[in-house]
Formats: C-alpha cells, sequence, structure tokens
C-alpha cells in the first residue's frame, strides 16, 4: 500500500504548480471566511422558492398546517419588474458624454450610442442585467464582467465565421462562484479569484481556438487516465482536500466537469520579489497552470464590477432587501399556521371522556355508547386570538414592503385621501425615494461600468467594419451607419440615463407646468424659450425619433397649409364659373364640381 500511496503522491507532484495551488489556497481562504454569509444567502433563498413550511426553519414548529405566505417572494418579484422597467424605460436609454467639445459631436455621439444601442440588443444585454437585478435582491450583491466573443460558426471552405453574433457581451458572475478580501478598502483594487465549472467537450473546444488551453488539457487528460484505477483510501493519504461541488478528489477525476479558478489583480512573487500588476492567472483541477498573462481587457483589474443593496462600513459584502426580512416572513408563517390549526380545533375539538365509554367514531349521526356514569364532552376553544393574528399578518406584511424599499404606488395601492394631480405625484416621487436611490445606485455602478467596458473591448478587439441601426438625436432621422473601431475612439463615458430619467421627468414636466400656469409664469414668460421648452419636452417623453419637435415647424406647416388652401379654393372657383356653350346649366357641371371637390379633399388627405 505504501508503494501505490507513494506512487499516487508521485503523479500529482508531477503536474502541480505551484502558482496554481496558490490560487486554489486563496480560493478556500476566502470562501471559507464567508460560510455565514452563505449560509443566510442561503435562508433567503429557501423562503423565496418555499412551497411549504417544510422546505424553510418555520417546519420545526409542531404545527399540522403546513402553509406557507409568499411574502418574500412577492416582494422581490415586485422589485425586479420595478428595477427592470426603471432601467429600460424605452429604446433612448444611452446617452454619450465626450470629455470635450471636439468629443462631443454630433457624428461622435450619434455614432457611439448607435453602435452600443445595438449591441446591447443584440447580445441580449436586457436578460443579462436582469439576471444581475435577482443576485442585488436575493444576495445583496450583483458581479459581472464583458468579453468579446465571436459565436458564429467558422466555415474552412473560405475561412470566415457564419451567422452567430460578434461583439462585446456581458455575462452574470454568481455571487457564489467570486471571493476577495471583504475587508479591503476597494473592490477594484483587490485582487479577486472567479471559478467556473466546464465539461471536458468545452475544455476541447477550447484547446481549439486557443494554444494556452492545448497543453493544459493534454496534462488533465494525462492525470484522469493514469490515476482514475487507485483506490479510495490511496486518495485519502496522498491527497488532504476536496474539490467544491465534487466530494472526493477521485469523485472529481472521475468526472466530465473541469473546475477553473481565474484570479485577476496584482501578486507578489516572494521569491524574486516582483509585483505583477493587472495579472490573469487561470488554473484547472487546483494543480494545473493554464496561463499568466495581463488581464485581457483595457481595463485591467477594473473589468468585474460589483453593486451592493445595502453597504456595510469596513465591509465589501453589502446586505440585500430580503436579509433582515425573513425573521418577518418567519413570524407570518408561524401566525398562519396557528390560526389554521385553532380553526381546524373549533371544527373539530378534542373531546374529553369521562367514565366508561364504548369506543366510538366522532363523526355526524354518531352513535356514542355510554356506561354507568361516563360522559364525552368537547373542549372549548376561544378564538378571540384569529381575528388578532389575521390583523398582526396584514401590519408585517405591510411593513416588509415598506422596509424592502418597494413604493406602494408602483403597486398600484393608492393611498386614502382624495388628491389633485400634483399631490398624487409627490407622493409618489416621496414614498418611492429608497427604491429610485436603490436603482440608480445599481445604475452608476453596474451597468454604467458594463457600458463602458462593453465600448472599450469593442475599440480594442473589434477588426473591420459593422453596420449599425443609428438614430439623429437632432433631427430624429433613423439611418445605418458602416463604423469601425477608429469611429468609436473617443474620450468620455457611456451613461445609461433609464432609472434616473424615469424618476425625474414626470416631477419636472408637473412642476414647469404649475409654475407656467401661475401668476409667475406671467411674469416669466418674456424670458423663457420656446425652443427650450419644446426641447425638455421631446426628453422628457423621448419623442427624439419622431421628429415633433423642429424649429418653427409648425409655422412652416401652417404656411404650407394656408398655400394649398388658397391654391383650391381657387381650383373649385374657377371651375364653378366657366360657362357652358349654350348658356345654359350644363348637366356635366354638376358632376365636374363634384369631381374637383373630391380631388381637393384626396390633395388634403
Amino acid at each position: 500500500m505504501a508503494g501505490t500511496v507513494e506512487q499516487l503522491e508521485g503523479i500529482f507532484a508531477g503536474i502541480e504548480d505551484s502558482l496554481a495551488k496558490e490560487v486554489g489556497r486563496i480560493w478556500d481562504k476566502y470562501d471559507n471566511l464567508r460560510d455565514e454569509k452563505k449560509n443566510e444567502w442561503e435562508e433567503v433563498r429557501n423562503f423565496v422558492f418555499a412551497t411549504s413550511t417544510d422546505d424553510t426553519v418555520v417546519g420545526d414548529l409542531p404545527w399540522k398546517n403546513r402553509t406557507i405566505i409568499p411574502k418574500l417572494c412577492q416582494i422581490r418579484d415586485n422589485l425586479h419588474s420595478n428595477y427592470i422597467s426603471s432601467l429600460f424605460p424605452n429604446d433612448a436609454w444611452i446617452k454619450w458624454e465626450g470629455k470635450n467639445q471636439e468629443e462631443d459631436t454630433i457624428d461622435k455621439k450619434t455614432a457611439i450610442q448607435g453602435y452600443m444601442s445595438t449591441k446591447a440588443r443584440q447580445s441580449g444585454l436586457r436578460d443579462v442585467e436582469s439576471a444581475k437585478l435577482y443576485d442585488y435582491i436575493d444576495f445583496g450583491n450583483a458581479f459581472g464582467a464583458t468579453r468579446y466573443v465571436s459565436e458564429g460558426t467558422y466555415d474552412p471552405l473560405n475561412g470566415k465565421e457564419i451567422g452567430g453574433y460578434k461583439g462585446p457581451k456581458a455575462f452574470r458572475i454568481s455571487p457564489l462562484d467570486i471571493v476577495f478580501n471583504p475587508t479591503a478598502s476597494d473592490f477594484y483594487m483587490t485582487p479577486k479569484v472567479v471559478k467556473s465549472i466546464l465539461t471536458l467537450g468545452e475544455l476541447v473546444q477550447l484547446a481549439n481556438k486557443e494554444k494556452i488551453w492545448a497543453e493544459a488539457l493534454k496534462k488533465t487528460m494525462e492525470a484522469r487516465s493514469t490515476i482514475g484505477d487507485f483506490k479510495v483510501a490511496d486518495y485519502k493519504k496522498a491527497q488532504g482536500y476536496l474539490v467544491d461541488g465534487f466530494g472526493s478528489l477521485r469523485e472529481y477525476y472521475g468526472s466530465d466537469f473541469v473546475e477553473v479558478l481565474t484570479f485577476e489583480g496584482d501578486y507578489l512573487d516572494r521569491g524574486t520579489m516582483k509585483l505583477h500588476e493587472d495579472t490573469q492567472i487561470i488554473v484547472i483541477d487546483r494543480n494545473i497552470l493554464v496561463t499568466q498573462r495581463a488581464i485581457p481587457s483595457p481595463l485591467g483589474k477594473r473589468r468585474i464590477s460589483h453593486v451592493g443593496w445595502r453597504k456595510r462600513p469596513d465591509n465589501l459584502y453589502a446586505m440585500g432587501p430580503l436579509d433582515n426580512l425573513t425573521g418577518m416572513q418567519y413570524r407570518i408563517d408561524h401566525l398562519e399556521n396557528l390560526k389554521a390549526d385553532a380553526q381546524d380545533l373549533m371544527v373539530h375539538p378534542p373531546l374529553v371522556i369521562e367514565g366508561e365509554v364504548d369506543p366510538f367514531t366522532w363523526e355526524p349521526n354518531a352513535e356514542i355508547h355510554i356506561v354507568g356514569e361516563g360522559s364525552v364532552k368537547e373542549l372549548g376553544i376561544n378564538l378571540n386570538g384569529v381575528a388578532m393574528a389575521n390583523n398582526e399578518i396584514a401590519i408585517l406584511e405591510q411593513r416588509m414592503e415598506q422596509f424592502a424599499g418597494a413604493p406602494r404606488e408602483a403597486m398600484g395601492i393608492r393611498t386614502a385621501g382624495e388628491k389633485t394631480a400634483f399631490e398624487v405625484q409627490s407622493l409618489e416621487n416621496a414614498a418611492g425615494r429608497i427604491f429610485q436611490e436603490k436603482i440608480v445606485n445599481f445604475e452608476v455602478n453596474d451597468l454604467e461600468p458594463t457600458l463602458n467596458s462593453m465600448l472599450a473591448d469593442a475599440i480594442d478587439k473589434m477588426d473591420g467594419a459593422e453596420v449599425v441601426r443609428t438614430i439623429n438625436d437632432e433631427i430624429g432621422v433613423e439611418a445605418f451607419m458602416s463604423l469601425t473601431s477608429k469611429d468609436l475612439m473617443a474620450e468620455g463615458i457611456i451613461r445609461p440615463i433609464g432609472a434616473r430619467h424615469f424618476g425625474q421627468q414626470a416631477q419636472m414636466l408637473q412642476s414647469i407646468n404649475t409654475g407656467l400656469n401661475g401668476a409667475m409664469g406671467q411674469l416669466m414668460m418674456p424670458h423663457i424659450s420656446g425652443k427650450a421648452l419644446s426641447r425638455i419636452f421631446e426628453d422628457s417623453l423621448q419623442l427624439q425619433r419622431f421628429g415633433l419637435v423642429r424649429p418653427f415647424i409648425g409655422l412652416v406647416e401652417q404656411a404650407e397649409g394656408a398655400e394649398l388652401g388658397s391654391a383650391l379654393s381657387q381650383q373649385v372657383e374657377s371651375t364653378v364659373t366657366t360657362p357652358t356653350e349654350d348658356d345654359e346649366t350644363d348637366p356635366n357641371a354638376l358632376d365636374q364640381e363634384e369631381m374637383a371637390l373630391a380631388a381637393s379633399e384626396e390633395q388634403l388627405t
């Protein structure tokens, strides 16, 4: 047995890399530190997706009824639907802001906004952000990154890829699949390790596309084929660690899956005391080094984004909106089943049997035979607490909505009392401030970095020209443009304005309307630009694509209408006053007049 173990240890030593083992150690260290946090996430998930109290800790209570009221699930769905609607309220939610006047020209803005809108739509960015919003709600933390992909099928005959999406693409990173130092001062500066699981087939595909994976594939296949016949006891003596999600090392090597750990950040080589900055280290099987290279992104260590719902001091792991509501959900389920059991006892109360009573079945029209002085009595139940339980459940549900920051008006629930339109708008804005702050936080710290990372990837990796659909905001005309990476090069920032615009437009329009219709409006009118007001109206309602607002277009159309009306009137008068040969009423004159009128109406139409 000793020789067998030594042989197995020798095989592991032959494929192990010290840097790869260090990456695995970092993963284990920071993953173990968040065990308590993972337990909290699991509890929230159990409450959200529970179908009965048996799926949660409420099932430990001694109640016969197992009903669960899915309040946490409803709050989750409500928050998500309102968040996603705020982020993407319309098609014009992307805005380019140049660093200076040269970078903020109409042509540059049209090209960049058109390219990013097209790629966001083609790459399914809305679905990716929707998945990250669920992480934002469930875990309180959402992570993501971008990469340039080419998903077409390669045609060896012409040496080109056919079909499929090509361009920058965002993807979600599960909070369970990324670790970092939670006490670091800045997320972007701290090193991060991301875990992913590939099948052997996917590893072969990577090896066919990139040479760095070919040698790693060769090593892992040699290890799997060589050590597959060893016994369980040999593994336990040769290796003392487990692989996440696979149990023992023997079970891992016997599966068709490969664990990939990707380190990104700065690390110090203690042997040479050399600092490696913006470095990516890819490891498989916890001991095989795939590559050590610069992070393949123009943004370097800022490639991965992170946003937290409720930030903690001195801890990068934020709280979620549901984290501290699980106790209230527990209370609701407890009261609901307590109430149901009490009602069951009222319908089927316990019986007190005194003396000698023959065995009987408690049912309608049952016959009970009593011997001597025996008796059967119902044990009375006081149900005064049932109504109190109903009231307490309703209060708890209302408080949970408020604590999660879900505005009641957004759910279609109107508060009591008659109100003017302005009062309703003011109350909605006040009630939704928590909601608005949380969605703007997501927009600024996740969606904005994602869009700018996609643009940076496109400028860095884009080859050749691509045709995209653009909209000129100045004249509201749609067109198709052929763009290259040079057309996208500019200093500035892509800003998503969906959530910020969503919360401000109605309040701004209402305030302007109220101010102009009052006494103050009469004094301000000589000093207010009608063109500027038209632009505000157009921007607030996102009407650029229709070309509705153009300088003095109303006067131009009125002049055109007056000119056309005058021409048609002259034509009708000429037709009516033309005399006939017999100086009598021509029977065809009325027909000609009707034809002229019909022609006039047709021209107007």
